[in-house]
């Protein structure tokens, strides 16, 4: 309640983020009747309480369950009692829910998702299904017609060695992402300490031009304004939940790998790049229209979007010189109309 108090006035919610989700650990136990129960100790009023709550100040409640008999902290999971929780998340007011695949044994992932989301599907209540079992089944093969997010990878950690694992883990998939349907790297680190703000940026930017599921992993009740400022800025956001819902991509490398330009198209017809510096000192990388899908003979405006402001007018490529070292640059290119229709 606290957190969604934080979001409601910190300037999250006006920027477009909508769900407080509960991870594991809430339920306790079943009744006689099979009906889940919260933790009386962590939740001594129930979750419809907290969906009430979170309802009252605009924003919407997540909660959290397991394909198999127990979540992967031993709470009960929802195996063989799909139809009974869905029924009990719609009734509390749930408009999220997370499912993990712990304590599965020999169940395939399509079909046992499948259960679930025609359980949520039935209530008649718009829930958000997001499917978790880390990518280890190609959740991506199934995922579009099952879900609304799948997790591609395993849990991400606070440092630079993860966050670079599960954003290139993105690159060979980036074709199965779509509108109603994400290929989801996990969340947000920015705010939790263990990488630098610079760090937590090319995150930030990157999941952006993903059209990753933007899910905050830090405490918003104590953050300090820069890590508000990563997380709020607004013509980043808008690469995020562009219109085309097209993920974005590696386009190209240095030999190395460690200089890259990553971009997408826009439903506007512009386009939008990340220049990604992954070395360890300050380096210079270039975009060539020919990149982006671009006439290398035209100009075209190119915007900074986290300085939101347009840096000038350009002609067959742009060079954006002295990025700092793990730290990236996110570009929007375009004109007055219409680049192209997608």
């Amino acid at each position: 309640m606290e957190t969604a108090l934080a979001m409601s006035q910190n300037g999250m919610m006006d920027v477009g983020y909508q769900y407080v989700n509960i991870d594991d650990c809430w339920a306790y136990e079943r009744d006689d009747e099979g009906v889940i129960q919260a933790d009386p100790t962590t939740f001594p009023n129930g979750i419809a309480y907290i969906a009430d709550y979170v309802h009252s100040l605009g924003l919407k409640l997540g909660i959290y369950t397991d394909g198999g008999i127990l979540t992967c902290e031993k709470r009960p999971g929802s195996y063989g009692y799909e139809q009974l929780d869905a029924q009990t998340y719609a009734k509390w007011g749930i408009d999220y829910v997370k499912e993990d695949w712990c304590f599965t044994f020999v169940e395939i992932p399509s079909e046992r998702y499948q259960i679930m989301a025609d359980a949520l599907n039935a209530t008649g209540r718009q829930i958000f299904f997001s499917l978790c079992d880390w990518g280890v089944d190609e959740p991506w093969s199934f995922g579009p017609g099952v879900g609304n997010s799948w997790r591609t990878t395993p849990d991400i950690q606070d440092n630079w060695e993860s966050f670079l694992s599960n954003l290139m883990a993105q690159v060979p998939i980036a074709g199965y992402s779509g509108l109603g349907g994400w290929n989801d790297p996990d969340m947000l680190e920015v705010g939790n300490g263990g990488m630098t703000n610079i760090e937590y940026t090319s995150q930030f930017s990157l999941w952006s031009l993903l059209s990753a599921p933007l899910i905050a992993g830090n405490d918003l009740r104590n953050m300090d304004s820069e890590s508000l400022s990563i997380l709020t800025a607004p013509e980043v956001i808008a690469i995020n939940q562009d219109d085309l819902g097209k993920q974005g991509t590696l386009l190209r490398a240095s030999e190395k790998g460690s200089l890259q330009v990553w971009g997408r198209p826009l439903y506007d017809g512009s386009r939008a790049v990340v220049l990604f510096n992954t070395q360890s000192q300050n380096a210079s990388i270039t975009v060539e229209w020919s990149d982006i899908w671009l006439s290398p003979e035209q100009t075209f405006t190119v915007r900074d979007l986290w300085a939101q402001s347009d840096i000038g007018e350009f002609t067959g490529s742009y060079t954006s010189t002295d990025i700092p070292s793990h730290g990236c640059v996110m570009l929007k290119i375009y004109t007055g109309s219409s680049i192209q229709n997608w």
